[in-house]
């Protein structure tokens, strides 16, 4: 009786603890196989920001990615030389990428936020290039 009783305890246990296992969703983040990538592209003013000086792909410009409807950044990177990033070992859901870029009136930085969707857990999301402004100091 007490064996019965005990293998009853151990299949329950163990069929909970597969139930669980199996039932518990992860959201956006890491720890997926999903990447999101992308290109930041600059056109740099005069200090006075009143002439474009030049353009082109920017290297090491930061980028940021928040993860589903978190309020902190969930990890950030530098672009590459030719102005290339990429996130990887995501899950599926939704991100905000974003880059800061200048103000024309006022010098201040701004965020340029591009939403995107993971939809299959091995995609990769190419988003269309960042385009920003910088100055010249």
């Amino acid at each position: 009786m007490n064996k019965s009783i005990l293998k009853k305890g151990v299949f329950l246990i163990t069929l909970f603890g597969i139930f669980m296992l199996f039932s518990c969703k992860k959201g956006p983040g890491d720890g997926g196989r999903a990447s999101i990538k992308g290109k930041v592209f600059t056109v740099n003013y005069n200090s006075s920001f009143t002439v474009p000086q030049d353009s082109g792909y920017l290297g090491a410009q930061k980028v940021y990615i928040i993860y589903g409807d978190e309020t902190a950044v969930g990890d950030n990177q530098d672009t590459n030389n030719d102005g290339s990033f990429e996130f990887n070992f995501l899950r599926k859901g939704k991100y905000k990428v974003y880059v800061f870029t200048k103000i024309q009136a006022n010098h201040i930085d701004s965020a340029v936020v591009k939403e995107v969707e993971i939809t299959d857990r091995t995609q990769t999301v190419e988003i269309p290039d960042f385009k920003i402004k910088t100055s010249k100091n």
